[in-house]
């Protein structure tokens, strides 16, 4: 791992002790399938039809999983440099029954057989934690097998630029929507740097890595609000969040 990597896997130990914590309110979301949210349900209702194995990258607190094997999946192997994350996260779809199993390791780089993925899932805070965006796609393109799919629902790479102002949106006069980095101040922060993308570089990397784009649609709610906060910015003027569904051919 490069510095930065480091850095960032150490702030996220300390902020999954939150997940460990929290442990009998995730297991209840987990059984619920509550994290899987009606828009990916819907985007991915074709895909998950087939009963896909799926690759879960970056997995964190794995609530999500369950909700994809209740949806259709047939597998579910989460991927997550947290050791904490993927072992709370084992221990949920353990006590639950579910088919998922949890792999430490840095990305990209996955330590999987190439081919072994009908779906690659991803996003929810995920993106902005991966260093190279041309080796992200082109991992989870090794990764499909012919006529798998990856699916990210992710912040709007605009969104870190809004203020959580109730009032009124308003932009944070400290960031830059074509900076390339910035340090994290809400979760996990620890002073975690995330990278900052602009939209067109992600969907361009997914294009160069050999994908087919087969959906792509911003939206104005965010995934995930901070507890006790409501920010103008999320009520449905500004950006939030987008869903990107590709193919390999």
């Amino acid at each position: 791992m490069d510095t930065t990597t480091r850095s960032n896997r150490d702030a996220w130990e300390a902020a999954s002790e939150k997940h460990v914590r929290e442990y009998p309110e995730l297991l209840a979301e987990a059984a619920a399938g509550t994290s899987l949210t009606p828009l990916e349900r819907d985007l991915l209702r074709d895909v998950l039809r087939d009963a896909p194995d799926v690759v879960h990258w970056q997995s964190g607190h794995g609530a999500d999983d369950i909700g994809l094997l209740q949806a259709g999946a047939r597998s579910v192997i989460g991927l997550d440099y947290s050791a904490v994350a993927a072992g709370a996260a084992q221990r949920r779809a353990t006590e639950l029954g579910a088919d998922c199993r949890y792999v430490v390791a840095a990305l990209p780089g996955a330590p999987l057989a190439s081919g072994c993925a009908d779906l690659v899932y991803t996003g929810k805070g995920a993106l902005i934690w991966m260093p190279d965006l041309n080796e992200w796609a082109a991992d989870i393109t090794r990764l499909l097998r012919p006529d798998g799919h990856l699916f990210l629902y992710e912040e709007h790479p605009a969104a870190p630029l809004w203020t959580w102002d109730a009032d009124e949106p308003r932009i944070r006069p400290d960031r830059s929507y074509f900076a390339p980095s910035h340090v994290n101040d809400s979760f996990p922060a620890g002073g975690a740097v995330q990278w900052q993308r602009t939209l067109a570089e992600v969907v361009t990397a997914v294009i160069t890595a050999g994908l087919q784009l087969l959906h792509l649609a911003e939206h104005p709610a965010p995934f995930w609000r901070m507890g006790g906060v409501d920010a103008a910015a999320w009520h449905g003027r500004l950006p939030n969040a987008f869903t990107l569904l590709a193919r390999r051919p």
